[in-house]
């Protein structure tokens, strides 16, 4: 499977932004591109252009003008060709049937750089002409024509510069602002989303109920935050229903329980009822563990001061005739014991559950020791130990340690959830000989 990776969306929207308007504007140039192709633009511009493109001075001074491609394709196309040229020094080139009205207006017109006249002026029928003063090689020259000439393409280049001299700086500055826009705009739009995310960082499992604020979320994010709260109701829901079967299953446990812990009790002394003992506690002490868990979990009891000292005594009068009666040696220490802030009933249960352990794998000989100090319990055995690519996994629900089927990681599960309630921890690790168990709380 691909990796998605991640994106931004604020550059994104700039780029994107960006590359439109870039589109935009090529496309624009393109059409008039080819409307300036496709409609033959004429005017006296055009035919100013291309006089100007042939004028040249004689040695003499006298003005004249080259027989030009451009030229010639203009007197082809327009056999009324008439012009006139002249120079500050008074030089003049004129051809064709120069009208009456312009025959000698352009020397009255030396103050003036440009001057259109158009048709219809005064009570006759005066023909349209436009006069120039154009800068050439040749010095200041005035051109003065009535022919319409096609509109050379330096008019249209001219018209390009003169565009993009506008529309660059115009497209720089909506860059600029889609820059500084862009951002402001993102994060303005999405702080709806922002505090979806903090909210959705504070979910827990332990903590149900949760839901993200659609509030200030875009109309397009919307869906996707109530299709999260949904879900998470429907999570709510089963998690619910989890904890109620587990809190009934306890319960309906209790009372079979009880009876088998009679009917072993009635059995003749002997390996098989200390087996069985062993097993019956074990699971007496699973079913109260997990009436615990839910209990804590919906905060029925609270935390007060427990005595660790007394804690240790009454987990070891309770286990100690199992520790007997399986082989072993009971060592207690609680000297220096201290207290902590918790629930005594489920920290009892926990301990004897470690406790309950140490007998299943301590190998059946040797001290089981139950130790208490100012802020932890541990429990001791000198058994074979725990590898060490095994000392995470027995915390594992369904670990199974041995081929005979006898696991801790249940106990031990319920037992690490217990500490996490109680802001501890349950740590295991190995001693020479055997395993030790360590309950440790906040100090303090």
């Amino acid at each position: 499977m691909r990796k998605r990776c991640g994106y931004s969306l604020r550059k994104r929207l700039f780029w994107r932004l960006l590359a439109l308007q870039s589109v935009v504007l090529m496309l624009v140039m393109i059409v008039l591109f080819f409307v300036w192709q496709i409609f033959d633009f004429r005017s006296p511009d055009g035919t100013i252009e291309i006089l100007r493109q042939a004028v040249f001075r004689q040695p003499s001074g006298e003005l004249s003008v080259r027989e030009t491609e451009d030229l010639r394709q203009l007197r082809k196309d327009a056999p009324d060709l008439w012009f006139t040229i002249r120079d500050t020094q008074g030089h003049t080139l004129t051809e064709g049937l120069i009208p009456p009205e312009y025959a000698r207006i352009s020397n009255t017109l030396d103050h003036i750089g440009q001057a259109k006249f158009a048709k219809g002026l005064g009570d006759h029928d005066r023909p349209a002409a436009l006069m120039k003063w154009i800068p050439t090689d040749w010095g200041q020259l005035q051109f003065l024509t009535g022919t319409d000439g096609p509109t050379a393409s330096t008019f249209f280049l001219r018209g390009l510069s003169w565009i993009l001299k506008v529309v660059i700086p115009i497209v720089a500055v909506m860059a600029l602002g889609a820059l500084i826009a862009t951002p402001i705009v993102v994060r303005r739009s999405l702080v709806g989303v922002d505090k979806a995310a903090l909210q959705a960082d504070t979910i827990d499992i332990d903590q149900r109920g949760g839901r993200l604020s659609a509030d200030d979320v875009p109309d397009e994010i919307a869906p996707l935050v109530r299709a999260v709260n949904r879900a998470l109701g429907r999570l709510d829901e089963g998690y619910e229903r989890q904890e109620r079967f587990l809190t009934d299953a306890a319960h309906e446990l209790r009372t079979p329980i009880a009876i088998l812990n009679t009917r072993i009790g009635s059995l003749p002394h002997g390996p098989i009822k200390t087996d069985l003992l062993e097993d019956a506690a074990r699971l007496a002490i699973l079913t109260e563990q997990m009436l615990d868990l839910q209990r804590l979990k919906q905060g029925k009891s609270p935390f007060i001061k427990v005595d660790l000292g007394q804690l240790a005594r009454k987990v070891i009068i309770e286990m100690a005739p199992l520790a007997f009666a399986a082989g072993y040696t009971v060592q207690f220490d609680v000297d220096h014991a201290g207290e902590i802030d918790g629930d005594p009933l489920a920290l009892q249960r926990a301990l004897m559950n470690i406790l309950q352990n140490a007998i299943n794998h301590g190998g059946r000989k040797g001290i089981i020791s139950l130790t208490a100090g100012s802020n932890w319990v541990e429990v001791s055995d000198e058994g074979p130990g725990i590898p060490a690519d095994l000392q995470e996994r027995i915390f594992e629900p369904f670990f199974k340690r041995h081929h005979d089927g006898r696991g801790a990681g249940l106990g031990l599960n319920l037992v690490r959830d217990i500490m996490c309630l109680h802001r501890g921890e349950v740590t295991i690790a190995n001693r020479n000989p055997g395993a030790v168990c360590r309950l440790s709380f906040p100090s303090g």
